[in-house]
């Protein structure tokens, strides 16, 4: 039996949110599984476009077992993003309070920390990022605690600051984290709600 042989086919597997996505179909977060989805991560993270991800030079176990420990967290999750039950991406949220970027900016209980890598589309869709980012803003403020979400993407990974910039994120400062200098970029809830419509 490969690995690939323990996957389960996403369309059965539980989601802890779902919603239709105009122009795209059901957005679902399923709760990584670390072992069986290991072989789908790993060709992910080592692709040249994931360089950012900073997992380039890991094996396949190596990146199972980084997520293995993020699922021992209660403060960390990470979640397979499928759109109509194909996988679109890996999305990981956190509480800046209960992680190291907290020594780096002055973090409040009211924010919620996201990690997103996109899955290299084989038929490009415009406005596909912007629409699932929606989606998973909506799935982080549906905590009614939470108001403001924050990234920190590379510094130098200009592609993916602009386009939460131009999603409507505000660049704050850039901070230097154990493993690389970063830009940090926030949106509260009421910036977000007001760019809706």
């Amino acid at each position: 039996m490969t690995h690939a042989d323990t996957a389960v086919p996403l369309s059965v597997r539980d989601a802890v949110y779902t919603e239709e996505l105009p122009g795209l179909g059901q957005l679902r977060l399923i709760p990584l599984a670390p072992e069986s989805d290991a072989d789908l991560l790993h060709g992910w993270v080592t692709e040249d476009r994931a360089r950012f991800w900073g997992m380039q030079s890991m094996g396949r176990d190596e990146v199972r077992d980084i997520y293995l420990f993020v699922d021992s967290l209660e403060t960390h999750h990470a979640y397979l993003i499928s759109v109509d039950d194909e996988p679109a991406g890996l999305f990981q949220t956190y509480e800046p309070l209960q992680d190291p970027v907290a020594d780096a900016y002055p973090a409040r209980p009211g924010d919620t920390g996201l990690h997103l890598l996109l899955a290299p589309a084989a038929h490009p869709v415009p406005n596909f990022t912007a629409t699932v980012l929606a989606g998973l803003i909506r799935f982080l403020l549906s905590d009614p605690a939470k108001d403001r979400v924050v990234a920190e993407p590379d510094a130098r990974n200009s592609k993916a600051i602009g386009r939460f910039v131009s999603f409507g994120f505000e660049a704050g400062a850039q901070v230097q984290l154990a493993e690389k200098k970063a830009q940090l970029v926030f949106l509260t809830r009421e910036r977000f709600e007001s760019r809706k419509g």
